[in-house]
């Protein structure tokens, strides 16, 4: 009985994390790929396929167009398969279209205008960061968010905050210039530059004063490894009257949304930044495995809600991740396309060729990476006990 209960436990945690991964993944990879596919088709281009997961199919079906809709067994990705292409990856298949007739050359992918195909492909991470624009905002609008005011309550002996000459009662109006509206602006502003100069203006008795601090530097323990934060030591108000339950329109809703897929995109830079300076670890860059922990965990100890939200933060990273100027991923059709424009014609299919093979070499070694770090992660929390 011990070694069936042993057995259904492990079971039981790994359909934690497994079911979450794949929930979360499987909506960013289709949103992303919906994009490629819903303006493949307004632009007139065929699509043979559209895969959840690569490999072998699993199920699947074929629409009305020929369309053949799967999920296929190893659900790390997906892609659209547009006519004239030799692999997901868009890739052109110069044999096959070599011997296709004139109407399917016409609506295959290499067949049109570079501004289409910089539309089609650049139409998958928009689409995520719409996806995250719409999540944030949508979280807003339903349940409205609880703001508690910038002042500061009390301030810790021998903190970066007592050293800049923070006092209790003060009222954080602006940081480097920004408006900050509540006490999570001031967090997020200072978890994010450890180590920085920030310039505040603060509201003391009716007078408004400028302070300079330079948050201490704390290294937090996280599912995606260690991060260094950024800490004043202040303690936020108390009082009951400086919280209060904020709903917004619409439009204002929309504005939060837009907001809080900048601040990840902001912080991604900001990350990458002190990673190429040595000022951060590149210990945080997670794999599949991490992913999975990390949404085990969120659906564990905030349900379906918490779930969403990681939804809006990794569809936040897959887009701006797709971005980069590397061959196999969009930013590298990008590039190719961006030369293209500049040069008047097209990269050689040799060159093309290249840059492909040197861009998988790449995408192979990050995702080794990654998913070592994942390892690493694991075997900590297992350590721990956690």
């Amino acid at each position: 009985m011990d070694l069936l209960n042993v057995v259904g436990g492990a079971t039981t945690n790994l359909l934690g994390y497994i079911v979450p991964f794949l929930f979360v993944l499987t909506v960013v990879v289709f949103i992303h790929e919906l994009g490629h596919f819903l303006v493949g088709r307004w632009c007139g281009v065929g699509v043979t396929s559209f895969s959840i997961g690569f490999g072998p199919e699993l199920v699947g079906f074929n629409d009305r167009r020929g369309t053949r809709w799967k999920i296929s067994a190893i659900p790390l990705g997906g892609y659209v398969k547009f006519v004239g292409d030799m692999n997901g990856a868009s890739v052109p298949d110069p044999n096959a279209i070599a011997t296709m007739n004139p109407a399917d050359r016409a609506v295959s992918f290499h067949a049109q205008n570079v501004w289409k195909r910089v539309a089609i492909v650049a139409a998958g991470p928009i689409a995520n960061f719409l996806l995250a624009i719409a999540v944030f905002a949508g979280a807003v609008y339903a349940t409205g968010r609880y703001e508690v005011a910038p002042r500061v309550s009390a301030v810790q002996p021998g903190s970066a905050a007592e050293r800049a000459g923070f006092q209790a009662g003060d009222v954080v109006l602006t940081i480097n210039g920004t408006a900050i509206h509540n006490f999570a602006d001031m967090q997020r502003t200072v978890s994010g530059a450890a180590g920085d100069r920030l310039d505040f203006t603060v509201e003391r008795g009716g007078v408004t004063t400028p302070l300079t601090a330079t948050p201490d530097v704390y290294e937090d323990k996280t599912p995606f490894g260690t991060q260094r934060i950024g800490r004043l030591g202040i303690q936020g108000p108390r009082d009951a009257a400086d919280v209060k339950l904020v709903h917004y329109g619409a439009l204002d809703s929309l504005k939060i949304g837009v907001t809080e897929t900048y601040f990840v995109v902001d912080r991604t830079f900001s990350y990458i930044g002190k990673l190429i300076t040595g000022r951060e670890s590149a210990d945080q860059l997670s794999g599949p495995m991490g992913i999975a922990r990390v949404s085990g965990q969120a659906a564990k100890v905030g349900g379906l809600g918490a779930l969403v939200g990681l939804i809006a933060v990794l569809s936040v990273s897959i887009g701006l991740i797709n971005l980069f100027p590397v061959p196999m991923l969009d930013g590298g059709h990008l590039m190719f396309y961006a030369v293209e424009i500049v040069r008047g014609r097209p990269l050689s299919e040799r060159a093309q060729e290249i840059g492909f093979r040197i861009g998988l070499a790449l995408v192979l070694m990050l995702m080794l990476f990654a998913t070592w770090n994942d390892i690493l992660h694991i075997g900590a929390a297992f350590n721990r006990g956690t």
